[in-house]
């Protein structure tokens, strides 16, 4: 399965970002082989959006679940429709948070996390 991270650096040993739509990279992970691609997010700076723009571009790369500290209403709603499981309250490196999500540490969230504009 992929999975999708944010994150703050672009590597397994990056800490988690705690803002989804404004986080600095996505990494994108092979659940199996732990093999990734990150991508530096275009929306962290974006003026407006940002959530449902990154949501999408998660969509599109085909991840079937996301980990990251917060997700707010508009992304969890875009993320939730393109059938993507949302796992908020992630929190050290990225490496020990896939390591959590393996082991089954980590519950899908049922809504959103924060209020609109928490990572503005």
């Amino acid at each position: 399965m992929k999975i999708c991270v944010t994150a703050q650096e672009n590597n397994l040993n990056a800490e988690i970002d705690p803002r989804f739509g404004r986080c600095r990279f996505f990494l994108f992970v092979d659940e199996d082989s732990k093999e990734f691609q990150a991508y530096e997010n275009p929306n962290a700076v974006s003026g407006g959006g940002a959530g449902i723009q990154s949501a999408q571009q998660v969509a599109e790369r085909g991840a079937k679940a996301v980990l990251t500290g917060n997700v707010g209403p508009n992304a969890y709603q875009t993320l939730h429709q393109a059938g993507i499981r949302v796992i908020t309250g992630a929190s050290g490196t990225v490496r020990d948070a896939l390591e959590k999500f393996s082991r089954g540490e980590y519950s899908e969230s049922n809504g959103p996390s924060v209020g609109p504009k928490f990572g503005a």
